[in-house]
């Protein structure tokens, strides 16, 4: 039985995965190499098994987390789409099970705000984990002068955490933000697209989505 172990130790994997990123970094995208996917596939896997899913389905999010953005390899645009092509291929050749193949891809294929949805569990999960890795060390710009509002945005996000509550009915995404680095108003100018869809990633598990910003309740 395939594990997240197993998909994170493979070669071509991290081949993969390096070489998307370096494509992103070409383009000026923040990081989405190594530390962001280990990040968004713990996260998934927490939500899920806070929520008390059975655990080979927590293994499976972990292992959609770990894959979401190789098909950044082959384009940013529709990234997803690719992405759960070749993960389709790479799960295959590592004969992991056709239905949880399925699980995975359909996860992947599903997680960007431009043309996804919240589908299944897995992919909710995956939603939530991916759109709430906000963070300064993403950022690879070193020149503060020259940040975009990607960069800034970033940036002036000192600590983040992603937190379901006792009763297991919300779930919420707290920021610490320096608003000398980017404003609350320009986090929801690139992110209001990204929450919505966390909200209705939320509600497939059966949580509300809260959004708060140095304390205060902005969704």
């Amino acid at each position: 039985m395939l594990t997240y172990e197993d998909v994170k130790r493979d070669s071509a994997v991290r081949t993969y995965i390096q070489r998307a990123d370096e494509s992103l970094m070409a383009l000026g995208y923040t990081e989405h190499s190594f530390a962001h996917v280990t990040a968004v596939a713990e996260n998934a896997a927490y939500i899920l098994e806070t929520l008390g899913y059975p655990e080979r389905t927590v293994e499976l999010v972990k292992i959609a987390g770990f894959l979401h953005d190789i098909g950044n390899l082959v384009n940013r645009v529709d990234h997803s789409q690719s992405g759960a092509v070749m993960a389709f291929r790479i799960l295959d050749n590592m004969d992991c099970d056709p239905e949880e193949i399925a699980t995975i891809v359909t996860a992947i294929g599903n997680h960007d705000e431009g043309t996804g949805l919240p589908v299944n569990a897995v992919a909710a999960a995956l939603i939530l984990a991916d759109k709430s890795d906000v963070r300064r060390s993403r950022v690879r710009n070193q020149d503060i002068a020259s940040f975009d509002i990607h960069d800034r945005v970033n940036y002036s996000v000192k600590k983040s955490r992603l937190k379901i509550n006792e009763e297991h009915t919300l779930i919420k995404l707290k920021l610490t933000v320096d608003t000398k680095f980017g404003s609350v108003m320009e986090y929801f100018e690139i992110f209001m697209d990204r929450m919505i869809l966390c909200r209705r990633a939320a509600e497939l598990l059966g949580l509300k989505f809260k959004l708060m910003i140095n304390e205060q309740q902005l969704i």
